[in-house]
């Protein structure tokens, strides 16, 4: 079979059944072997006989969520190609074969544009339309240089394997930004065609919600983007607080009227080391999702998980605390010079300050490189059979099954004659 047509459902009885038979119709008239999956997440309205009544296969998913609805119809598809859609009648099912003729052509993923083939007045608010949509659009291109212009357009088309590959786990809206996001970051071939935007059928609200599902968005956007999210943040900080601590530990220093002094040192550390455990936390994010497989490896991240190690962690955070602990003891010398009495701030926290801040990084750089060396760690390969390896696997879970037993249990399975 070469097209599935997939469509969410929850409570659509006033549109699902018109939405099935433009699909079905467009799969006849274009000669497709095709098919309509209507992936019910619980409709209590009768919109699973409607949409059986109308040639739809209905295909029941107990978890709730977009996200959820949509996976469980991909899953049951049976063709090469999905073109996913909601069940509101908002999207035109007739005009299905530019997105298939992308996909034929060697697509990946084809994106509707709904900027580009037109938004009917009233289909989109207005708040989605000129901030939402094109905010979050923007920020998706920016992030994970993608040239897709509607991140979260709901009329879309992709090869079945390559959309199973790319093991999609968000249950909610933010779907829609899984999807592209992957799919770019996997390098998967992407193309946008023009489509139409019409008023929904539905006399009730949308089930989307406009500030709750628009920061799942941003928040997916961010969290697949330790760069953006750690690493860029991470660097302006520590080069901000390294400028100003630098300046500030000759002197005060006064830009018209107002006087910058130890205070600031001060604050200027504070951003130096939560600058540096951003930079980590990127590092740290990067190998993870390198190693788990949810992250595409590249030439940085290779280096990183081939070249970093703990030992070298241990000397260069050593040599840092060194730094911090001669400044250090150099301020009990200077607190010695004063009889071990009161010392003014403004001169001896320009000694302390600095000492103290790359003490603390260096305490983070040898916890972090512990942390990716653990990171790195990797099943040793030995020389044996799979048939050795699933024995070993069976007598592992056995153990483990065991261990969680009741002591009651375990004296029934003893055998006779054994204390």
């Amino acid at each position: 079979m070469e097209l599935s047509v997939v469509m969410p459902c929850l409570n659509e009885a006033e549109t699902v059944e018109t939405c099935v038979s433009k699909a079905l119709a467009c799969i006849r008239e274009n000669g497709l072997d095709g098919e309509v999956i209507v992936a019910d997440n619980g409709s209590t309205d009768g919109s699973q006989a409607l949409a059986e009544a109308a040639g739809a296969r209905v295909v029941h998913v107990d978890r709730k969520g977009y996200g959820n609805a949509l996976m469980g119809g991909i899953r049951a598809a049976r063709g090469t190609y999905v073109i996913m859609a909601d069940a509101d009648d908002s999207y035109d099912f007739t005009a299905l074969m530019p997105f298939v003729e992308e996909l034929r052509e060697g697509a990946d993923l084809v994106m509707g544009n709904r900027f580009k083939g037109g938004i009917a007045k009233g289909a989109m608010p207005l708040l989605h339309r000129r901030l939402g949509n094109p905010v979050l659009s923007f920020i998706g291109r920016l992030f994970f240089k993608s040239k897709i212009g509607d991140f979260h357009c709901g009329l879309r088309g992709f090869r079945r394997d390559s959309a199973l590959a790319l093991g999609l786990q968000s249950s909610g809206m933010e779907f829609a930004s899984e999807l592209v996001v992957k799919a770019t970051i996997f390098n998967q071939k992407i193309t946008e065609v023009p489509t139409t935007l019409a008023v929904d059928g539905r006399s009730r609200p949308p089930h989307l919600n406009t500030w709750r599902d628009g920061w799942r968005h941003l928040r997916f956007l961010m969290l697949y983007s330790p760069r953006w999210l750690f690493l860029i943040p991470g660097l302006v900080l520590i080069t901000l607080g390294l400028l100003v601590g630098v300046a500030l530990s000759f002197g005060p220093i006064r830009i018209g009227e107002v006087s910058f002094d130890v205070d600031t040192l001060v604050g200027a550390s504070a951003m130096m080391v939560i600058g540096f455990q951003a930079v980590l936390f990127s590092l740290l994010t990067k190998a993870y999702g390198v190693a788990e497989g949810f992250l595409p490896t590249d030439r940085r991240a290779r280096w990183l998980l081939n070249s970093w190690s703990f030992e070298r962690g241990l000397i260069l955070g050593g040599l840092l605390a060194v730094a911090g602990l001669v400044g250090l003891v150099a301020s009990l010398f200077h607190w010695q010079v004063n009889n071990f009495g009161e010392l003014d701030p403004r001169h001896s926290l320009r000694l302390v300050v600095p000492s103290a801040t790359a003490l603390m990084m260096s305490f983070q750089l040898v916890l972090g490189s512990a942390f990716l060396s653990i990171l790195g760690i990797r099943r040793s390969s030995h020389p044996g059979t799979e048939a050795e390896d699933t024995d070993a696997l069976a007598v592992q879970q056995a153990l483990l099954t065991r261990s969680e037993m009741t002591e009651p249990e375990q004296k029934i399975e003893r055998p006779v004659g054994q204390s």
